[in-house]
C-alpha cells in the first residue's frame, strides 16, 4: 500500500519539525517537503503533487485562506487539512467554504492529527467534534438566512446533480459541497437531497 504523500505548511519552523517527526514515524505516511511561506508552498505543491497538504491559517503576508484558495484553484485534486490554533466557528466555516477537506486544532492530541490526516485522505469531511454544534447549529442557522453559496448548491441539487457534479460546477471540493448540504439540511429541517430538491422547487415556484 502506497504511503500518503504529504506536504506540511506552517510559518513556524518548530511546528514543522514536530509535525515531520510525528508523521515520519507512521508507516503509511511520507513527508515530501515543508513550507513556511505561501509562495513557497504553491511552488512545492506544483513540483511534488502531493496527496495531501497540512496547512496552517498563518502563512506570512499571504494568509492561509488565500493560499488555500489559490492552491485549490490550481490543484483541486490535492486534499487539504487545515491545522491551526484558531478554534472559532467563523475560521472553520471560512476554511471549509474555501475548499479545505478538513479542519483540525493544534490543541488536540498528536494522534488525533494523524487520524484526521488519514480520514481526509480517504475523502471524509473532518472538523472538531466540539465545534459541530456551533458550526452547524449556531445563531445563523435558520431557514431565512441561507448564504449565496448554499442557495447555489440547493439549486444544483434540485437539478439532480451529484455532489461531484455540483463541486465541478462551482469549482469547489466535494467535501465543501457536503459541508453546505449539512448546513442546508439543518437550517431547513430536511433529511436528504430529495427533500432539499423538493423544497427548492416549491419555494422557486412561489416566487414566480
Amino acid at each position: 500500500m502506497k504511503p500518503i504523500r504529504i506536504v506540511l505548511a506552517d510559518d513556524h519552523e518548530l511546528v514543522l519539525e514536530g509535525l515531520r517527526s510525528l508523521l515520519e514515524s507512521e508507516a503509511d505516511m511520507e513527508v515530501l517537503a515543508t513550507a513556511t511561506l505561501a509562495d513557497q508552498l504553491l511552488d512545492v505543491v506544483r513540483r511534488h503533487r502531493p496527496d495531501l497538504v497540512v496547512l496552517d491559517l498563518e502563512m506570512g503576508e499571504v494568509g492561509g485562506l488565500t493560499c488555500l484558495e489559490r492552491m485549490k484553484a490550481d490543484h483541486p485534486e490535492v486534499r487539504v487539512l487545515v491545522l491551526t490554533a484558531y478554534s472559532d466557528g467563523e475560521s472553520m466555516r471560512a476554511a471549509l467554504e474555501g475548499g479545505a477537506d478538513g479542519y483540525a486544532l493544534k490543541t488536540e492530541p498528536p494522534q488525533q492529527t494523524v487520524a484526521s490526516i488519514r480520514q481526509v485522505h480517504r475523502g471524509h469531511l473532518v472538523f472538531p467534534l466540539a465545534a459541530r454544534r456551533w458550526l452547524l447549529r449556531g445563531p445563523q442557522a435558520d431557514s431565512t438566512q441561507l448564504t449565496d453559496r448554499e442557495r447555489e448548491v440547493l439549486a444544483l441539487v434540485s437539478e439532480g446533480l451529484t455532489n461531484a457534479q455540483v463541486a465541478a460546477r462551482l469549482r469547489v471540493s466535494e467535501n465543501t459541497v457536503k459541508f453546505h448540504l449539512q448546513n442546508l439540511y439543518l437550517k431547513l429541517k430536511l433529511n436528504n437531497r430529495t427533500e432539499a430538491a423538493a423544497y427548492y422547487l416549491r419555494e422557486h415556484g412561489k416566487r414566480k
